[in-house]
């Protein structure tokens, strides 16, 4: 079988770099970065042959990798996902797809024109738990949802504004809402659905108050889908909550439910009205990231197996030559609709039609 040369592009955030490094179909044989240090640093650890050390984009893209690893700041993740499409290489970008509206487009434009392969790297969407929940929700376990509520508030601030020297990172352009992917994606991942109004609020800078929008103290979106279920999604990079959250609620006609309240896992519940196994009072449910059937390899990319069954997809659509699970449009309907909400918050919170850019 063939083995995939992969070239990472940004080399400062997340990596991913122990799923690739163990994954037997990958091989990193380039990496990329303009900070000559991490550059130097990250291509020692990660036994790269000086000759694929490169500190620009398109020494790469002339190199002989066959997939670039997008995973530079977001204002960058568009133009450089068209580049290394266009230059022929198939492309696995971290979250979000882009932050404008004419990015989205230009996008699946590029996808469109050069028939190479993208998909974004949204690991939530592969938490074990999240999985299960989708298989039941697709078998009408708890009937047809009508409402999901989802909540990531993880407080970055460091990562935003640098507390020793006062630096503005990138992040510090960011609005809350822009970064939905995490949220929305699994969720509109088990109803098999799209968003097609969204709203916003969220303008406060108290936590921060000299910070940019994404100092934002919280955002919080209102969103309805094409099936007529709604959405309610609470966003804060910055506000003082330990630990993060990552919760998710889903209320259907026979049922409801959520994940706890302490980071991703813990125990949850689930009610179902006169169910034959779960009777008619809630019941726990022990909610992991991890797939207990897994391998000891399978959870060295991080985020439990998560990254491991993203990679796998991800190569299984390269080996068929077919369009992953979260392929380009997938991705923008993760991603547009936070920033179409952004939108909204920015005109003192009017509903705005997110466009199907499937159909243009």
């Amino acid at each position: 079988m063939k083995i995939w040369k992969l070239g990472l592009v940004g080399l400062g955030g997340s990596r991913r770099s122990a799923a690739y490094m163990h994954h037997p179909r990958i091989r990193v044989t380039a990496v990329c970065d303009q900070d000559a240090d991490l550059l130097t640093r990250t291509g020692d650890e990660l036994g790269i042959d000086p000759s694929g050390r490169f500190d620009r984009l398109d020494k790469l893209l002339a190199s002989d990798v066959d997939i670039v690893m997008i995973g530079t700041p977001l204002p960058l993740h568009a133009e450089q996902a068209i580049a290394a499409m266009k230059a022929g290489k198939d492309v696995l970008c971290e979250v979000t797809a882009a932050s404008t509206i004419e990015d989205c487009v230009s996008l699946i434009d590029t996808v469109k024109a050069t028939g190479r392969t993208y998909m974004m790297a949204e690991n939530t969407v592969y938490f074990h738990f999240l999985q299960n929940w989708k298989q039941w929700i697709r078998q009408g376990l708890i009937g047809t949802v009508f409402h999901a509520e989802c909540e990531y508030v993880h407080d970055i601030r460091s990562r935003i504004i640098d507390p020793d020297t006062g630096f503005a990172y990138w992040r510090n352009q960011r609005p809350p809402l822009h970064y939905c992917s995490h949220s929305l994606g699994p969720i509109l991942e088990m109803l098999d659905d799209r968003i097609v109004r969204a709203m916003g609020i969220g303008s406060s800078k108290s936590v921060v108050p000299n910070g940019g929008v994404g100092c934002i103290d919280m955002q919080v979106a209102l969103f309805e889908t094409s099936k007529g279920c709604t959405i309610k999604l609470l966003r804060s990079s910055v506000a003082p909550r330990n630990p993060e959250i990552g919760h998710y609620a889903l209320y259907g006609s026979k049922g409801q439910i959520e994940n706890g309240r302490l980071g991703y896992e813990g125990d949850g519940w689930i009610y179902v009205e006169n169910h034959p196994v779960f009777g008619d009072t809630a019941q726990s449910l022990k909610c992991d990231i991890s797939n207990p059937d897994a391998t000891e390899d399978m959870s060295k990319g991080g985020h439990g197996t998560s990254e491991y069954y993203l990679l796998q997809d991800f190569i299984d659509a390269l080996d068929r030559r077919s369009q992953p699970p979260i392929d380009i449009y997938r991705a923008i309907e993760y991603t547009l609709p936070g920033i179409i909400a952004q939108h909204s918050a920015e005109q003192g919170g009017i509903w705005l039609e997110v466009p199907d850019l499937r159909i243009r």
